[in-house]
């Protein structure tokens, strides 16, 4: 058994559909989430810039002390999560493969991935598809400005089905079975993308399947802890935008919230 906290980062609010996940499936454990709004967004960024950002940040939280750390975000980890798991002595797990895994496991010929600029231009997904099974057909579309309606708190909201309808045009013409969620931002609009696809296309969030291989690692390396959880939130930019997201998103079930300086 372990009772540090596991440390959850992302670009900014994204990593909160992961947070909440690990609250409902592992109530016992504590987390300590960094939202790194200061240097939002992460897609539209150089992967070396983002390799940096994620490595401080991996840093800031093995010394916090956390267990093992979640990098909830589909950027970060395309760009960093190798480098990550090698100059920390922390197990460090990201969203990717379990999201290409789970999407195989539906048996779709044809997979859909929307996902930042940058995850979409590193082929993350696709390869790691490929990896499982090299027949299957990947649709892959870039969906950036999807993340900065999640981040203005426009969910829910006419704009955000617009806008949903504009990035998700191509599946008009290029049909899918399955489509992945590639953005832990994602998952906020997924009534929005759901009605956008048509029912018939399974949607897959790598923020659930993330957490599903988090339970796992977790029992298999005695690592789980016994005590009340708590939820200590931090963000490097304005820490009224992830208060904001926290009481929407978490329901308000957070210990604390503040800046951070890294």
């Amino acid at each position: 058994m372990n009772n540090q906290p596991i440390g959850v980062m992302d670009s900014g609010l994204g990593g909160l559909s992961v947070v909440r996940l690990i609250q409902q499936q592992l109530p016992d454990e504590s987390i300590v989430f960094v939202g790194d709004e200061g240097h939002f967004p992460y897609g539209t960024k150089p992967q070396a810039e983002v390799r940096k950002f994620v490595l401080t940040i991996g840093k800031y939280l093995e010394k916090y002390p956390v267990k093992l750390m979640v990098i909830a975000c589909n950027t970060a980890t395309a760009a960093a999560l190798s480098t990550v798991k090698k100059a920390l002595p922390i197990p460090v797990i990201g969203v990717i493969h379990p999201g290409a895994q789970a999407a195989v496991n539906t048996h779709a010929h044809t997979i859909g991935v929307i996902a930042t600029d940058s995850t979409i231009k590193d082929g993350a997904y696709e390869r790691e598809i490929h990896k499982i099974d090299p027949t299957i057909k990947v649709i892959s579309q870039a969906a950036q400005p999807l993340v900065s309606i999640v981040e203005h708190g426009l969910t829910d909201t006419p704009q955000a089905q617009q806008v949903v309808n504009e990035q998700l045009s191509i599946f008009d013409t290029h049909p899918i079975d399955t489509l992945i969620l590639g953005c832990t931002h994602f998952p906020f609009l997924k009534k929005q993308i759901q009605n956008k696809v048509g029912k018939h296309v399974q949607l897959v969030d790598p923020a659930k399947e993330t957490v599903i291989h988090l339970q796992t690692l977790l029992k298999d390396k005695n690592l789980l802890s016994t005590t009340t959880a708590t939820y200590h939130l931090y963000s490097t930019g304005n820490k009224n935008t992830l208060i904001t997201g926290a009481n929407k998103w978490l329901h308000g079930n957070y210990t604390s919230c503040a800046s951070l300086t890294l």
